[in-house]
């Protein structure tokens, strides 16, 4: 079957030749997330017990790298000027740019699986393992995401950027998914009472929105989620 949502034309695109300093500066903590959320036990501990000595450690390394890779414009978005400008050419693809997706996607799956599975476990069982999911489970996944990234096999990370017209709806999708997804599950958790019931109903809400925002991505419904059809110039971040 093939793709029935929104598109975009190539050749109605504008092709932009540098980047402005607040567009360049507004990407910069986006990085900075991506990179934080890395040691994913140590960032559960951070929302069960807050703050402590590793987190504001592991920010300022954060924020020193990042910072660096930014000035000397190996962040994708806060380069001085846009890397890609004809999505369906045969161009290497940087390595910072592998990198960052890599561990973007990283921060999108991985998160959103251990509470995925979390949530599974507790409805069932009645029990809450989350910790020990995460303690045990993230370290595997983030490894098989990481291979799969230093492989090229996954969307954006390629060594070539010959498929970013399409590649990026992919990756948007998930994020625009995920995102929305937890920011839904704040408000639940808050609500609900920490009974068996209510986590069944974490759970429906948690994947229906996952199916609702990944519908919407499939249409081309949401912001960078539409395929751009070969054509004239293009400008990617």
């Amino acid at each position: 079957m093939g793709y029935v949502g929104k598109v975009e034309l190539a050749a109605a695109r504008k092709m932009r030749e540098r980047n402005k300093v607040m567009y360049r500066v507004a990407h910069w903590p986006l990085w900075i997330a991506v990179f934080f959320l890395a040691p994913g036990p140590l960032i559960f501990t951070l929302f069960a017990h807050g703050f402590k000595t590793g987190h504001w450690i592991w920010l300022g390394l954060v924020l020193a790298g990042t910072g660096v890779a930014g000035l000397r414009g190996s962040l994708p978005g806060v380069e001085p000027q846009p890397y890609i400008l004809r999505f369906d050419e045969d161009k290497p693809n940087p390595l910072y740019r592998r990198v960052c997706y890599t561990f973007a996607w990283n921060a999108a799956v991985s998160f959103a699986a251990m509470n995925l599975i979390g949530l599974v476990v507790a409805a069932v069982t009645g029990r809450w393992f989350l910790q020990q999911i995460f303690h045990y489970g993230y370290a595997p996944l983030c490894g098989v995401i990481l291979l799969l990234g230093a492989l090229g096999l996954l969307p954006r990370v390629g060594r070539s950027t010959r498929g970013e017209g399409t590649e990026r709806r992919y990756f948007y999708g998930t994020v625009w998914a995920v995102t929305a997804t937890q920011v839904v599950m704040l408000p639940v958790w808050k609500i609900l009472p920490n009974t068996h019931w209510s986590t069944v109903v974490k759970l429906v809400v948690f994947v229906g929105m996952l199916v609702v925002m990944g519908v919407a991505t499939g249409r081309g419904m949401l912001p960078r989620t539409r395929p751009i059809l070969p054509g004239e110039s293009m400008e990617a971040d």
